[in-house]
């Protein structure tokens, strides 16, 4: 990517030091790895320079003179614009992290990349006019695997290598999630929390490897019964707990008793040992002071179960 050399009156050079002609600086801005466009107050495109990793950029000479209302899709050119206005605004340093796919730019879609490329955006005011309008410059650096190796990073760190489900940490950042909009919108949320029966009987008898068998089997029914807004977490051990927005104390034992159902004859059969889960079901109160209430709640509901036979749900 590179600037026509009448747009070096754009940076001026500096008095002291080390003079630079005009082809220089020309050079030297080409060589900048980086895309760094200088982009007016309603979205024009009035210079690029740099973009020399030829890796993460192609040649974008051709947006020179048109509009990020030209080039991208309404929402994506209205929120462009919006960073430009704060950046101008603020005359400070504006560091955004933005996506662009294919179907953010005009023409491409299909043809565009198959996955959004991630970017972080350094937006900076310029102390003069350009083309009579203000303006700022937008240095673009594509980061997508940094973005993939922090996603990454993330995941494992919220999931549970076994089942694949979200692990204790993550279930309560999400709990209290839920309970806080709970409080504000009085949302129905229901928690489910299980264990396996007798789940210390099958490591002994059969192994550690054919108890982990059975969990996984369970984290594959859990992603199978339950709604894609429904949160499953694996918190330690043989237990588990469900969050489920938008549902009711009834509807939630519905959905309990499924599970349970098909736990019991899907993972029997495939192990060929007699499986069963007991659990508690929690429904969100106005009573509850703290998220962990619920939980407590869902608790001592598994345990009742446990007391009155195993193999059912109890709510409390």
């Amino acid at each position: 990517m590179t600037a026509a050399p009448s747009l070096l009156a754009l940076a001026p050079q500096e008095k002291t030091g080390t003079f630079f002609s005009r082809e220089q600086l020309y050079f030297i801005l080409s060589a900048l790895p980086d895309p760094a466009f200088i982009l007016t107050r309603s979205g024009r495109y009035a210079a690029l320079f740099g973009g020399s990793d030829h890796r993460y950029y192609h040649d974008g000479s051709s947006l020179i003179g048109q509009s990020v209302f030209d080039v991208l899709a309404e929402d994506k050119a209205r929120w462009f614009a919006g960073e430009i206005q704060y950046a101008l605004d603020t005359r400070a340093l504006h560091i955004v992290e933005y996506s662009l796919a294919g179907s953010d730019v005009k023409g491409l879609k299909d043809a565009g990349p198959d996955h959004p490329i991630w970017f972080e955006g350094r937006v900076q005011a310029l102390d003069f006019p350009v083309d009579g309008e203000d303006a700022v410059v937008w240095v673009a650096s594509n980061i997508t695997q940094k973005n993939v190796i922090e996603t990454q990073l993330r995941l494992q760190s919220e999931t549970d290598a076994l089942t694949g489900l979200f692990n204790r940490r993550k279930l309560m950042d999400v709990l209290e999630e839920h309970f806080e909009r709970f409080i504000r919108e009085r949302q129905p949320t229901v928690a489910l929390m299980f264990d396996v029966d007798h789940f210390k009987h099958v490591n002994d008898a059969y192994g550690h490897p054919a108890g982990d068998r059975v969990l996984a089997l369970i984290a594959t029914l859990c992603r199978e019964v339950l709604r894609g807004a429904d949160f499953a977490a694996r918190i330690g051990g043989d237990e588990f707990v469900v969050l489920m927005p938008l549902t009711r104390g009834d509807h939630g034992r519905v959905t309990a008793e499924r599970l349970r159902q098909r736990i019991a004859s899907s993972v029997t059969e495939a192990v060929n040992h007699p499986i069963a889960i007991s659990g508690g079901i929690s429904e969100f109160s106005a009573t509850d002071k703290t998220c962990t209430d619920i939980l407590k709640r869902a608790d001592d509901g598994l345990y009742r179960s446990k007391r009155a036979g195993r193999n059912q749900f109890t709510s409390v």
